[in-house]
């Protein structure tokens, strides 16, 4: 009875995973291979004709190549903004989880507010401006970094409890410094929660639309979110454009997740069981 239901429960799994993920990116792609006349009907039907690579090259060389610009400022941004949330996040983590003091509940009360509070527009845009960095990669940085934080923060703390404290003695009786201590010993051996939040943290930092919006705008400064606005109009949206334009977008970040798909589970696990 038990394994029957078991196998009931798999079934139903597998199937709703099929309606939420692959039906929609089914979707996207057979709209995006039609033309504009087939992919206003918005159905799932196969296309009369196949504009797979038609599509393509007017996606791409729409608005003086901005995709291709948008992509590098989606990469650099990407890029950064996980390099410094690596290491700060790893280096708070490592103070808090190693310095406990009367001040240790208020301080994870405030990383714990950073993931329920939402990020307040109008004043980080009035911050911004008055020290010179709104409408700059660095601002947009800064903010990408500040959400992520408190995430970032508990991964490594989570995973940071499991490191015997003998470890520091042993380091400090042999003349490490702080910084050496955590750059040499501590730091490797926190290599599956960084693959973590990595992948996590690059795949939402891609794909993320308003922050981009909000705090850096400008043509020139499009990241690949904000392309999908180069099809849309009030009076004809260019669906197969727009649908190809989506599937572009997707592809980096859908195929980094597939290949890192299990160091994100097992950095995850081994944070959450061993913290």
């Amino acid at each position: 009875m038990k394994t029957a239901r078991g196998a009931l429960i798999e079934v139903i799994a597998v199937l709703a995973t099929v309606v939420i993920f692959w039906v929609p990116l089914y979707f996207v792609f057979v709209n995006a291979i039609k033309n504009q006349q087939e992919a206003s009907l918005l159905n799932l039907s196969w296309p009369s004709a196949v504009h797979l690579w038609d599509n393509v090259a007017e996606v791409v060389k729409a608005r003086d190549y901005m995709l291709i610009r948008a992509f590098f400022n989606s990469a650099a941004l990407t890029v950064l903004s996980i390099v410094v949330l690596v290491a700060v996040c790893s280096m708070a983590a490592f103070v808090i989880q190693r310095r406990v003091s009367k001040a240790t509940p208020w301080i994870n009360f405030f990383v714990l507010a950073g993931l329920i509070i939402p990020p307040a527009i109008v004043p980080t845009i009035w911050v911004l401006d008055g020290i010179g960095l709104y409408k700059t990669m660095t601002g947009l940085v800064l903010v990408e970094v500040a959400l992520s934080f408190p995430f970032g923060v508990l991964l490594y703390r989570g995973f940071m409890a499991t490191i015997p404290r003998e470890v520091d003695e042993a380091a400090v009786m042999d003349g490490a410094s702080g910084m050496k201590l955590f750059g040499r010993i501590i730091f490797p051996l926190l290599q599956p929660v960084t693959a973590t939040i990595v992948v996590t943290s690059s795949v939402g930092i891609f794909n993320d639309f308003t922050n981009p919006l909000y705090f850096f705008p400008g043509a020139r400064n499009a990241t690949v979110q904000l392309t999908l606005y180069n099809f849309q109009s009030q009076f004809n949206t260019q669906w197969n454009l727009l649908f190809m334009n989506i599937l572009l977008i997707t592809i980096p970040p859908l195929v980094l997740f597939l290949i890192f798909n299990k160091k994100i589970v097992g950095g995850m696990t081994a944070g959450a069981v061993k913290g």
